[in-house]
């Protein structure tokens, strides 16, 4: 079992101890999504560490749309619970990185491919991605990897 998954199940079991809700429903649905990563494919397996990070960063990505999505429906409650639910994973996740050191690592990215133009897009994302490791949203990485190619 991976650690991450170890240690949201824990945590988990200590907040239900506690009677916190918001926590305790939270990390419900990240370790039944991480289930249903698990058993998707034709044999269940074991995720690795990265993986359940990605699952993690997944719902939280979920969170915060779905946040935007009821701010501007006018439904500020629902809202709010789905951002503390955001706040919540945002615990279990990697720092994320500051536009500094994006434009810094996604630069050496590639220069280190040696990218250039539009035609280089896609591998220029995959080498991106790579540097950044998880540390920014997919989003933020496209965008400045299109304002250094100069797209």
């Amino acid at each position: 079992m991976s650690t991450l998954k170890d240690r949201l199940t824990a945590d988990m079991r200590a907040a239900l101890k506690a009677r916190d809700e918001l926590t305790t429903s939270t990390l419900r649905m990240a370790l039944a999504a991480v289930g249903t990563a698990e058993v998707a494919g034709k044999a269940k397996r074991e995720l690795s560490e990265d993986e359940v990070l990605a699952v993690l960063t997944k719902e939280a990505k979920k969170r915060r749309e779905a946040a935007t999505a009821f701010a501007d429906a006018g439904r500020t409650e629902q809202a709010a619970k789905e951002t503390a639910e955001g706040e919540v994973l945002e615990r279990y996740l990697p720092q994320q990185l500051s536009d500094a050191e994006l434009t810094e690592l996604v630069a050496g990215a590639l220069a280190a491919g040696g990218f250039t133009g539009k035609a280089q897009m896609g591998p220029a994302m995959k080498a991106a991605q790579a540097a950044v490791a998880g540390r920014a949203e997919g989003g933020r990485v496209a965008t400045e990897v299109r304002r250094q190619l100069g797209l």
